[in-house]
């Protein structure tokens, strides 16, 4: 300690109470009136003054001019009198004139209720201020990120009660901040997730068992107004045990469902087309298979009208096989026209459990109708052990429809025009499907890209047939792929969903 004015045993007294109880920084004693009766060691500094300048001059030489015309000196002691303490931020002067920002700290020095002085702490806060500055532009930069991030961020304790609820989790729930900080999480949560969420909570706590934690998954939430909708939940954790904290991104995924409601439609019409595209390049050799059963009902019928004009010696029974195979022409009219028109039928996905072969047998005759006239001979190989598929089936005969008639198409100018159409029981729980060509195959440079839409090996293709394909199969949960065999010829395979192996698991 340095020098202590008037060295009179109550000031000392005073400065050993005041300095004993202070921390080491620059260190004041005042008279009542603000005059300056000691200075520590602290003020030796090259910058600061010294305590022979100081003893005995008032303490307001370390303000500023502004605040001494604002009288903040006095004001300074009068406080600290009037409340026995006082503290607040200031610049104070330095002896070269320069300005610190210190952390004044004034208390008032009673003795039975006398007051004898003051002791005043000045702390030089300068470089913590510049700190606190940059933290506060960062954290002020943070929160204007936070505020404008188009995903919503929700910051909840180890209890799951809600610590942050950012500007975005405002908007897509509809709470303000100030009405669910402190509220429990599963608010935002319809049943039931909001019964079982402290118990993940609990599990992750207590076992470390993670559930939901760094792993983002598509779950469900609920706003202010009671509807649900889907979203994207990405946890992370920070801190240690007993003080740790959760934060949630949260991604509204609405707006994507509506958008693959949307494409869903849209395939499903663009798969419609294309079955009426189908069926009118069909149609000159469909009128020809609808055409032979007419043919045949009109001859027997005028067969059965000639022998009814003149029955004598005619035995009834030619007259009622003539009936009985008019009838069944009949029936096989309306059998292709049914089929035809469940074939262009445009009607809502139903998968169902179907018979593989007749699936197959009915496709084929759609589109191989005219083709052994072609010179084409079809070949099936039907694995007995594949039977029923999980599908829909008009879907899945267009599937069918498109291949074959690519195939008759491709052998179009072959010498051998074999078409080969296969099943197989596969161990994985999918029969695949398979149909096999010995056209002239399909180009190199179109090969990587075959089943992208608008891409075509025809002169007049729109190349949406394999596309639309690879769609339909692919929504039914298989794979489509295309395969060239060394002797030429092109086999498509496409897998389905066993029906059988489907039922053998859920048992």
């Amino acid at each position: 300690m340095d020098e202590i004015a008037g060295g009179n045993a109550e000031l000392s007294d005073l400065v050993r109470l005041a300095f004993a109880q202070s921390a080491k920084h620059v260190q004041l004693i005042l008279d009542p009136h603000g005059k300056i009766l000691a200075l520590n060691g602290e003020g030796h500094r090259a910058d600061q003054w010294a305590s022979a300048e100081c003893v005995g001059s008032s303490h307001e030489l370390f303000y500023s001019s502004e605040e001494m015309a604002a009288g903040l000196p006095d004001i300074d002691l009068a406080t600290a009198a009037r409340e026995d303490g006082y503290e607040r931020d200031m610049w104070r002067l330095r002896r070269s004139g320069t300005e610190y920002l210190s952390r004044m700290t004034i208390t008032a020095l009673r003795h039975e209720n006398t007051l004898h002085g003051f002791h005043v702490i000045a702390r030089d806060i300068t470089h913590e201020a510049a700190i606190r500055a940059v933290n506060d532009t960062r954290e002020q930069h943070l929160q204007s990120i936070l505020d404008t991030v188009p995903d919503a961020m929700i910051v909840i304790d180890e209890l799951g009660l809600i610590v942050s609820f950012s500007a975005a989790a405002q908007r897509l729930f509809g709470y303000e901040e100030s009405e669910v900080v402190g509220c429990n999480v599963s608010c935002l949560m319809p049943a039931p997730d909001k019964e079982r969420h402290d118990d993940y909570i609990r599990h992750y706590r207590e076992g470390g068992e993670p559930r939901i934690i760094g792993i983002g998954r598509t779950v469900t939430g609920r706003r202010r107004d009671g509807t649900d909708f889907p979203m994207h939940l990405s946890v992370g954790v920070a801190g240690h045990d007993g003080d740790r904290v959760f934060t949630g991104f949260i991604r509204d995924l609405s707006e994507k469902e509506r958008d693959d409601l949307k494409m869903r439609e849209l395939q499903a019409e663009l798969i419609h087309v294309s079955r009426l595209s189908a069926m009118g390049t069909m149609a000159s050799t469909l009128a020809h298979e609808l055409n032979q059963p007419l043919t045949a009902v009109a001859n027997y019928l005028e067969e059965t009208r000639d022998i009814l004009s003149d029955p004598q010696g005619t035995p009834m029974a030619i007259v009622q096989e003539a009936l009985s195979e008019a009838a069944k022409e009949t029936f096989r009219a309306g059998f292709i026209v049914r089929r035809l028109r469940e074939f262009v039928a445009r009607g809502e996905v139903d998968k169902n459990v179907e018979d593989l072969s007749q699936v197959i047998d009915d496709a084929a005759q759609l589109a191989l109708a005219g083709a052994k006239e072609r010179g084409v001979r079809t070949l099936v190989n039907l694995d007995p052990l594949a039977k029923h598929v999980l599908v829909d089936k008009v879907q899945i005969q267009q599937v069918l429809v498109n291949l074959l008639r690519n195939a008759v198409e491709a052998m179009a100018s072959s010498t051998v025009r074999d078409l080969h159409i296969a099943t197989c029981k596969r161990p994985d729980g999918f029969i695949e499907i398979s149909v096999r060509d010995t056209g002239s195959g399909v180009a190199a440079e179109i090969r990587p890209r075959l089943f992208e839409a608008f891409v075509s090996s025809k002169i007049d293709g729109m190349g949406l047939g394999l596309s639309i394909c690879r769609t339909i199969v692919e929504a039914h949960g298989g794979r489509i792929a295309a395969e060239y065999p060394d002797d030429g010829g092109t086999i498509f395979k496409f897998t389905l969903i066993d029906a059988n192996a489907e039922e053998d698991d859920e048992r």
